[in-house]
């Protein structure tokens, strides 16, 4: 544990951090994870999970969670899915 005021105020700043995009990360992979078992069992929400997801991976990208990258990587291959 650091001695000095403002390491021990940025080690509580870095863990509130790290809470906080750790959850929004779980969000984006829980979104995904719910559009691909929907479309697997052939539900009728799959336009709505799928737009929930995107919405999700963008808000990822957004804050700097991921790369443009996995982002479009991501989003081509539910579009890909749902598309089928």
């Amino acid at each position: 544990m650091p001695i000095i005021k403002s390491a021990i105020e940025r080690v509580r700043t870095n863990e509130k951090a790290n809470a906080k995009n750790s959850a929004q990360l779980s969000q984006m992979r829980t979104a995904i994870k719910k559009f691909e078992k929907a479309k697997t069992a052939g539900a009728e929400n799959t336009q709505e999970l799928y737009r929930a997801a995107v919405s999700a991976v963008d808000k990822a990208l957004s804050k700097g969670l991921i790369k443009a990258n996995k982002a479009a990587r991501d989003k081509s291959r539910m579009a890909a899915r749902l598309a089928k």
